[in-house]
């Protein structure tokens, strides 16, 4: 499934460890995953599942709504990654998104990670499962009879 799109891991790995916010975009999953890596006190690091945004000012909108005792940001970086889910654990991007929340001294926030990553998954199954069954989706070429 994982197409062949040449990906630049090792910028992608460093916009996961600098970036303030960033949104993941997936080719099967509709969502996107959210993660604002700032933090207070009282709010830690968020990483979450959010509808898509029809452009980059309901996006900004969005997130001031769910941080509001937050600034907004000058920017959120946006990362499209046209491979699978699990690609994003075996080449490392995964263990580097909890690990920069980790190192935000919240280690339970970092425990919902892996919630996430199996709702990602399952989101991802789901979809594939409705492509094949032709749910929602049309074929390029008609059926040979």
């Amino acid at each position: 499934m994982d197409t062949e799109y040449d990906l630049d891991y090792d910028a992608i790995l460093d916009t996961v460890r600098t970036a303030d916010v960033l949104a993941f975009r997936f080719v099967t999953v509709p969502e996107r995953l959210l993660i604002d890596n700032r933090f207070s006190e009282a709010d830690p690091p968020m990483v979450k599942l959010v509808p898509r945004a029809a452009s980059a000012r309901e996006r900004f909108k969005s997130l001031k709504v769910l941080r509001p005792r937050f600034r907004l940001p000058e920017t959120i970086t946006a990362v499209f990654w046209p491979r699978s889910v699990d690609a994003l654990v075996r080449r490392g991007v995964w263990a580097a998104i909890v690990q920069r929340i980790v190192d935000s001294g919240f280690p339970a926030a970092a425990e919902e990670c892996g919630a996430l990553l199996d709702a990602l998954r399952q989101m991802e199954r789901r979809e594939v499962h409705r492509a094949i069954a032709g749910e929602g989706y049309q074929t390029l070429w008609p059926a040979a009879s």
